[in-house]
C-alpha cells in the first residue's frame, strides 16, 4: 500500500472540511435565532422535562451536543438558569446529538447526494448577496451542509484502503480479537480522538467510514461512539473553566452524565449489542450489521446494491446503538437529578464572594455563537449597574459621617476602591464586545452590542462622579467650611432623587427585552426632576449666601456637591437613551416600534 504524506494531509483536510461544514452550519442557525433560543432557554427552566425537550431540539438544530451543552454552561454563568434544569437540558443535549448521525447514516449512503451538492452551493452563494439578513443565513446554512458532505466524501476517498495491505489489516484484527479488552482498548480510542477533535460527530463520521470499509466489526465500532460519548464533555468543560462555581458544576454534570452512562452500557455490552443487532435486523429488516465485516473478514467481494444495503445496515445500526444507549440513560439519569446536583455541590465549592474585582458572567471567553455572548455582557453590566449603585450608598453614607475619622476613611476608601474597579469592568465588558463584533452579527445584534457599549462608559462616567462627590467632601473638611442642616437637607434630597432614578435605570437594564415606553418616560421625569430641584437649589444658594444664612466657602462646596449629583443624572438619562437606541434598533419595518422622540434634550451620540 502506496500512501504518502500527501495522502494523509489530504486525509486531515477532509476531517478539517468535515468540521468547518459543522461550525457554518452551527452559526448559520445560531445568528437567525439568537435571540429566540434566549428566550427559549429562559422559558424552558419552568420545567425539567421540557428543558429535556429544549436540550433535544437545540442540539438537533445547532448540530453540536458539545456548542449546546457550552451554552448551556455560560447561561449558568450568567445566572439565567439554575443548575438543575442545565442538567437537565445537557442530558436531552445528549440525545439530540444522534441528530447529526442519523443524516450522515441515511443520506451519507442511502441517498446519493454529490450530485446535488455543488447545485446547492450555487443557490447558497446566490443567497449570501440577498438583503435580507434571514436568505443570508438559510444561503450560510447550506453552505455548511455542503461542506459536511463533501467533507464525508472526501474522508472516504482519502483513508488508505486496508484490503491492499493485508499486514496492516492483520495488525488491526490484533487489537480487535481480545475479547472484552478490545471493547475497553477503543472505547478508549473513540475517547481520546472526540477529546482531540472536539466533535462526536467528527468521530462518528471517521469510525462510520472504517466500518463500512469492514475494517472494524460492528461491536469495535460501537465501542468507539461510545468512547466519543465520553470524549464531547471536553467542549463543555474547557469553556467552563474561567466561569464560576455553578457553570463548572453544569459542565462536569454533563461529562458524569456521559461517563456513568458509559459504565452501565459496557457493563452489559455485549447483550446491549445484540439486543441493537436485533432491533436493526429482525425489526425493521435493515439487514445485519455484522455481515460487512463478516465478509471483508472472508475474503469475500460484496459490490454493488449488495456492498450499499450492507453499508446502510451498519451505518443505521452504528446509529442505532447511539441512539439507544442515550435514550436509555436519558430515562435513568433524569431521576438523579436533584443526586447530581448535591454530588456537584460537593465536587464543586463556591468561592465566596467579596470586593475584589471580579468578573461574575464572562470569564469564560466567547461562546460558539456571537449572538449569544451579548446576553452573557448583558448580564455582567447588571453587575456593573449594581456596583455602581452600591458605590452611591456609600456616598450617602459619607455626606453624614464625621470627617476625619477612622469610619470616614474606611469608607472614603472603599468608595476609592470600587471606582478602581469600575475602570477596570468598563475596560473588560468593553474589550468582551469588541470581540463579539469580530463575530458574525446580525446588524440588530451590531447595534445592540453598540449601545451596550454606549452604556458601560456612562456606567464609569457614573462611578467617576460618585467619587468626585466622596473628594468635595474631603476637599470640604481640608479647607474648614462646614454645613448646616439647610446644605445637609438639600444635598439628601438630591441624593435620594439620582437612587430613585438609578432603581428606575437597574430595573429596565435588567430585562432589556421586555422595556416599555413608559419605564423609559419614567426615568426621563425623573431627570426633569432632578434638573429642576438643581436649578432650585442654585437660586436659593446665591440668596441664603448674600442673606448670611452660611459661609460663601460653604456655598461652593455645597453647590459642587448638588452639581456633581445633578451630572450622575444625565449620566443615568444617558444609559436610557441607549436602552431606547436599543428597542428602536429591534423594532421590524413591519412591525415598527412606535415610541416617539421620549427625550426631547437628546442629542445625537456617537456610537463607541
Amino acid at each position: 500500500m502506496n500512501y504518502s504524506l500527501l495522502d494523509l494531509l489530504s486525509l486531515l483536510g477532509a476531517v478539517c472540511l468535515f468540521l468547518y461544514g459543522m461550525k457554518i452550519t452551527s452559526e448559520g442557525l445560531q445568528k437567525s435565532a439568537g435571540k429566540r433560543l434566549r428566550s427559549i432557554l429562559a422559558w424552558m427552566t419552568k420545567n425539567r422535562f421540557l428543558a429535556i425537550v429544549t436540550g433535544v431540539v437545540i442540539t438537533a438544530l445547532i448540530q453540536s451536543s458539545s456548542a449546546s451543552v457550552s451554552m448551556v454552561v455560560s447561561f449558568v454563568n450568567a445566572g439565567l438558569m439554575p443548575l438543575e434544569q442545565s442538567l437537565a437540558v445537557s442530558f436531552g443535549a445528549a440525545l439530540g446529538t444522534t441528530f447529526t448521525e442519523w443524516i450522515i447514516a441515511i443520506f451519507g449512503f442511502k441517498v446519493k447526494l454529490s450530485a446535488f451538492l455543488l447545485p446547492i452551493l450555487f443557490f447558497a452563494v446566490i443567497m449570501l448577496f440577498m438583503k435580507k439578513s434571514n436568505l443570508k443565513n438559510v444561503g450560510e446554512l447550506l453552505i455548511g451542509l455542503v461542506f459536511l458532505f463533501m467533507g464525508l466524501d472526501a474522508i472516504s476517498a482519502n483513508v488508505p484502503d486496508l484490503s491492499q495491505s493485508p499486514e496492516v489489516f492483520a495488525s488491526l484484527q490484533q487489537y480487535t480479537s481480545m475479547g472484552f479488552l478490545s471493547i475497553l482498548f477503543f472505547t478508549l480510542v473513540g475517547w481520546v480522538v472526540t477529546m482531540v477533535i472536539q466533535s462526536s460527530a467528527a468521530t462518528f463520521a471517521i469510525v462510520l467510514i472504517m466500518a463500512t470499509k469492514g475494517w472494524i466489526s460492528f461491536d469495535i465500532a460501537c465501542a468507539m461512539v461510545l468512547g466519543a460519548s465520553i470524549g464531547t464533555s471536553i467542549t463543555p468543560l474547557l469553556a467552563s473553566l474561567g466561569g464560576n462555581a455553578e457553570a463548572k458544576k453544569a459542565a462536569l454534570g454533563h461529562a458524569l452524565f456521559n461517563l456513568f452512562g458509559a459504565i452501565w452500557v459496557l457493563i452489559i455490552f455485549q447483550p446491549f449489542v445484540s439486543m441493537v443487532t436485533w432491533v436493526v435486523k429482525d425489526l425493521f429488516h435493515l439487514g445485519d450489521p455484522m455481515a460487512l465485516y463478516n465478509s471483508v473478514k472472508a475474503g469475500a467481494s460484496v459490490e454493488g446494491n449488495a456492498l450499499v444495503q450492507e453499508q446502510v445496515a451498519m451505518s443505521i445500526g452504528m446509529t442505532m446503538f447511539h441512539t439507544i444507549f442515550k435514550f436509555f440513560n436519558l430515562l435513568i439519569m433524569i431521576w438523579f437529578t436533584k443526586l447530581y446536583v448535591k454530588l456537584l455541590d460537593v465536587l464543586i465549592k463556591g468561592k465566596k464572594q467579596d470586593e475584589e474585582f471580579q468578573l461574575k458572567y464572562i470569564q469564560g471567553g466567547l461562546m460558539s455563537s456571537s449572538e449569544l455572548n451579548i446576553t452573557q455582557a448583558e448580564r455582567e453590566i447588571v453587575v456593573f449597574a449594581q456596583r455602581v449603585e452600591r458605590m452611591l450608598g456609600m456616598v450617602k453614607e459619607l455626606v453624614h459621617t464625621k470627617t476625619g475619622t477612622p469610619e470616614f476613611t474606611k469608607l472614603y476608601s472603599r468608595i476609592e476602591k470600587y471606582e478602581d474597579i469600575s475602570d477596570r469592568m468598563e475596560f473588560e465588558i468593553g474589550s468582551y464586545l469588541n470581540k463579539v463584533l469580530d463575530g458574525k452579527l446580525s446588524s440588530m445584534a451590531k447595534k445592540r452590542v453598540s449601545g451596550l457599549l454606549s452604556i458601560i462608559s456612562e456606567l464609569e462616567s457614573i462611578a467617576d462622579s460618585s467619587n468626585n462627590i466622596a473628594k468635595a467632601l474631603v476637599r470640604k473638611e481640608e479647607a474648614d467650611a462646614h454645613f448646616n442642616e439647610y446644605n445637609y437637607k438639600n444635598i439628601d434630597e438630591m441624593l435620594k432623587l439620582v437612587s430613585e432614578a438609578m432603581t428606575n435605570m437597574l430595573t429596565v437594564l435588567i430585562d432589556l427585552d421586555n422595556v416599555t415606553p413608559e419605564d423609559l418616560m419614567r426615568n426621563y421625569n425623573k431627570e426633569r426632576e432632578i434638573n429642576n430641584f438643581r436649578n432650585a437649589c442654585r437660586t436659593e444658594n446665591i440668596e441664603n449666601v448674600n442673606q448670611h444664612k452660611y459661609p460663601y466657602k460653604a456655598g461652593i462646596f455645597y453647590m459642587d456637591i448638588v452639581c456633581e449629583t445633578e451630572k450622575l443624572g444625565d449620566f443615568i438619562v444617558n444609559v436610557i437613551d441607549s436602552v431606547e437606541d436599543i428597542m428602536r434598533s429591534n423594532a421590524s419595518p413591519s412591525n415598527p416600534l412606535d415610541i416617539g422622540e421620549l427625550n426631547p434634550e437628546k442629542t445625537a451620540k456617537p456610537i463607541v
